[in-house]
């Protein structure tokens, strides 16, 4: 495999070794998301930048600082970086307005998930047919999969800049963006369990057909897959009942104290690793405890504390990390392969785009939305930030699709980040205030719900100092 660096072996490692890169990802990520942030780009941004700029070191004749023990250490950091990430997602998520949303913004995500989602699916599927590739199905499905990740940050920022945030467009905007995210991850914990790349042959499925002598029997696989699947979410349902119930009573009896984060993220890292008995992401049962767990009372400071965690410290490791290790990738321009993988990313970025434009804009006109406020919605959803960059490092780790598709995530970010505002600015033109705002309880709620959403996405201002 050609890579651009060799990762060189450290025969006596010591654990203070990895303390330099740690330390250097951090400094470098504040000073880029705080550069990057000038330009309105998402922070994340700024975090991959710092990770490009370390692995740099890797060029350096006879370094000894990102070695096989340092980056086996900095993935640890990375590894609690997803698991909280996802965790906040899912805090931020305000399950009363999933409850209450319209059929309008239900549609909205639904065609927001499954038209770029399958258009890469037929994509991948051609491009595999016509370079003479094997065929596999789950594999094709996941490039569609990372596709359905939206971050409505830069189109929140720019609504509120435009005085159009509560208006019809932008609630159905915030509630869609809402939904969108709680359809994507159960996607994405489906294909992965039936690729069966969601865990080693460790999951409860696995362990009963084994036992049943029937593990090349790939129908009654998927069976039990899919039937471990459903008592998993119906546990989870049982278990959130009574976590509710304990996190109200914390939050009511100790409200601020310590004990309710640690608890918190005890439950958080446990749910997470039972998941994947179940053969659900790890992610995703991050996501669902937090997602529990935003219905409490307690949500409010959980989701500060666990933020500010995540931000600090693993949050920036993980994108670090996920920049670094593009310089691993099999990079050989004399290799036709590579050649198509590179025209593969471009067209993957484009469709990535499209898809949420056209998914978007045509439940906007099934709603009888007016072509024009139906195209907001396509722009608005197709903003990508730290979701898509998580998604797809699951797959990466899975085995399931190729390390190379981190480049062209942070392109589809990068390019997805400018074009959004740019683009709403130009459909609000000349478009003077209506009678379509909202009355004044419902604007304030909606402006609630997109300042979380924002903060969640791309860190709260104070936390950019």
């Amino acid at each position: 495999m050609n890579t651009l660096v060799t990762i060189p072996v450290d025969s006596n490692p010591q654990a203070y070794e990895v303390l330099l890169p740690l330390g250097l990802l951090l400094l470098l990520s504040k000073v880029f998301s705080l550069l990057l942030g000038k330009l309105k780009v998402p922070q994340v941004i700024g975090y991959l930048v710092a990770g490009l700029v370390v692995g740099l070191i890797y060029f350096i004749p006879n370094q000894m600082i990102l070695t096989d023990y340092t980056n086996n250490g900095i993935g640890f950091f990375a590894k609690i970086g997803i698991i909280l990430i996802m965790f906040s997602a899912g805090i931020e998520t305000d399950i009363k307005k999933v409850k209450k949303v319209g059929p309008a913004a239900l549609t909205m995500a639904l065609f927001g998930v499954f038209t770029p989602m399958l258009l890469a699916f037929g994509m991948t599927y051609l491009f595999d047919v016509i370079a003479g590739n094997e065929i596999n199905i789950f594999r094709e499905l996941y490039y569609g999969v990372i596709l359905t990740a939206t971050s409505v940050s830069v189109t929140v920022a720019t609504l509120k800049e435009l005085g159009k945030l509560d208006t019809k467009v932008g609630s159905c905007l915030v509630s869609a963006a809402i939904i969108d995210d709680v359809i994507g991850i159960i996607v994405l914990s489906l294909v992965l369990s039936l690729s069966g790349s969601s865990s080693s042959g460790n999951d409860f499925a696995s362990m009963v057909v084994n036992a049943m002598g029937q593990s090349s029997n790939t129908g009654l696989s998927i069976l039990f897959i899919i039937l471990f699947m459903v008592v998993y979410f119906g546990l989870t349902v049982g278990v959130g009942y009574f976590t509710r119930k304990l996190f109200n009573y914390l939050g009511s009896q100790y409200p601020h104290h310590i004990r309710i984060v640690i608890l918190s993220l005890a439950f958080c890292l446990i749910w997470a690793y039972i998941s994947e008995f179940f053969n659900i992401a790890d992610i995703t049962g991050a996501y669902l405890m937090g997602l529990i767990l935003s219905s409490t009372v307690a949500h409010g400071y959980i989701d500060h504390r666990a933020e500010t965690t995540c931000n600090y410290l693993f949050g920036p490791i993980f994108f670090g990390s996920i920049a670094m290790s593009l310089y691993q990738s099999d990079f050989n321009f004399a290799d036709p392969a590579f050649i198509s993988f590179l025209v593969f990313g471009l067209i993957w970025v484009v469709v990535g785009m499209l898809g949420k434009v056209i998914g978007c804009t045509s439940a906007g006109l099934l709603f009888r939305y007016k072509f024009h406020d139906s195209l907001k919605f396509g722009i608005g959803m197709m903003a990508r930030a730290e979701i898509l960059i998580v998604c797809a490092q699951k797959g990466v780790d899975s085995g399931l699709i190729d390390n190379k598709i981190m480049m062209f995530c942070l392109l589809l970010i990068l390019v997805s980040s400018f074009a959004t505002p740019i683009l709403l600015k130009l459909l609000y033109r000349n478009e003077i205030d209506d009678n379509s705002k909202l009355d004044k309880p419902e604007s304030n709620e909606v402006n609630q719900i997109a300042s979380n959403i924002a903060s969640a996405e791309t860190g709260d201002s104070t936390n950019a100092i």
